[in-house]
């Protein structure tokens, strides 16, 4: 039985959005907080996601043994 196997791009750079607008959103009605933070924190760590994925893409690409295949 194949498996599918789905770009991680999509899921991604759509959590990554998500807690982006809702940053701007909490910043907008004044919310500050935890709230806030976590927000903040959830679109920072997507964005070193994407970095990650981008860096290990390009590892994959030169052909670098350690590199996850794939990407």
């Amino acid at each position: 039985m194949p498996t599918s196997v789905v770009s991680p791009w999509i899921p991604v750079v759509g959590g990554t959005a998500v807690w982006l607008i809702a940053s701007v959103v909490l910043l907008a009605t004044g919310v500050h907080g935890m709230w806030l933070w976590t927000a903040l924190t959830g679109g920072g760590l997507g964005l070193v996601g994407m970095a990650v994925m981008l860096w290990q893409r390009a590892a994959s690409r030169r052909g670098s043994r350690f590199a996850q295949r794939n990407l």
